[in-house]
């Protein structure tokens, strides 16, 4: 097949439609940014041959060079082979209008509380000139760090993560929107490293998954740090450390900012007596909750 290919294929219309074919044909699992076979190959390709991410129609009957064709036949072959989220062929994810730098080292970014930062958390932060500094624990990339930094301009952020490989992914980020100024990347396990520093803000998207849904990810799920995806039994074990510590990192008018995945039905029944307030998302308002510092455990 990948022979024919080589030799028939001649345009990026041919190579589109080959890989749409090769994706479905190898029942391929989208969950890094697009959720269909056409989105995510009309990406890999038009990333692949330095095109504009937004400009497909102008180039679709563009012959490739025999060298271009090979380096696409490759990126296609290696995206179904070796089951690579999509981001990890590019070094690229976006969240919204910002891009990041990705790679195995770090769990491809997505989340909800990214779309939170874009409306500076409103209501919720009333001044958001006032938030002076703000604590991202489990940074992975430092895409919410980046986020934050841009949401409020005046704010100091610190960055934690456990991995020292994904803080040299977050480092390369912090250095690319030119904020080492303002973000500190912090190596510990959540609080340890912090001592007696006081925050206006915590947001973290803390490992979620619980042990049942670990043995049946997709392959392209189990190509991430497992690090930064399980999180005990019930997906909750981060997420209880975070309720446990924050209340003495937060100043008297904090606010806790935490996305779990698919367990508020867990969480509410671990800790039926906190009043959880569930913002709302594009996907529902399931996903993250806000505390007050005085609603914590």
């Amino acid at each position: 097949m990948l022979e024919q290919a080589r030799t028939e294929l001649s345009t990026l219309r041919d190579l589109l439609r080959f890989a749409v074919s090769r994706y479905n044909e190898a029942h391929l699992f989208f969950g890094h940014g697009t959720d269909n076979a056409w989105d995510e190959a009309v990406y890999l390709l038009l990333h692949s041959l330095h095109l504009p991410l937004d400009r497909l129609e102008p180039f679709l009957d563009a012959k490739l060079t025999s060298a271009e064709r090979a380096d696409l036949l490759h990126v296609i072959e290696r995206r179904v082979k070796e089951r690579l989220p999509v981001a990890y062929l590019t070094n690229e994810a976006w969240l919204g209008e910002f891009s990041f730098y990705v790679d195995e080292r770090v769990i491809v970014p997505r989340s909800f509380i990214a779309e939170l930062l874009r409306e500076q958390l409103a209501p919720w932060v009333e001044d958001p000139d006032a938030v002076a500094d703000v604590l991202d624990l489990c940074t992975g990339s430092a895409c919410l760090a980046i986020l934050a930094a841009h949401a409020f301009p005046a704010a100091r952020i610190d960055a934690v993560d456990l991995s020292p490989d994904a803080l040299a992914v977050a480092r390369h980020n912090v250095a690319d929107y030119d904020l080492a100024a303002r973000i500190r990347l912090v190596e510990g396990n959540l609080f340890a490293g912090l001592k007696s520093r006081r925050y206006d803000l915590i947001i973290a998207n803390p490992p979620y998954v619980n042990a049942a849904a670990m043995a049946t990810l997709p392959a392209e799920y189990r190509r991430e740090p497992e690090l930064a995806l399980a999180s005990g039994d019930d997906g909750l074990d981060l997420t209880r450390a975070i309720l446990a510590g924050a209340r003495r990192q937060l100043r008297p008018h904090g606010l806790l900012v935490v996305e779990i995945g698919h367990n508020r039905e867990a969480l509410e029944a671990a800790f039926p007596e906190t009043p959880f307030t569930w913002l709302d998302t594009t996907a529902g308002d399931q996903y993250v909750f806000l505390l007050h510092r005085d609603d914590l455990p």
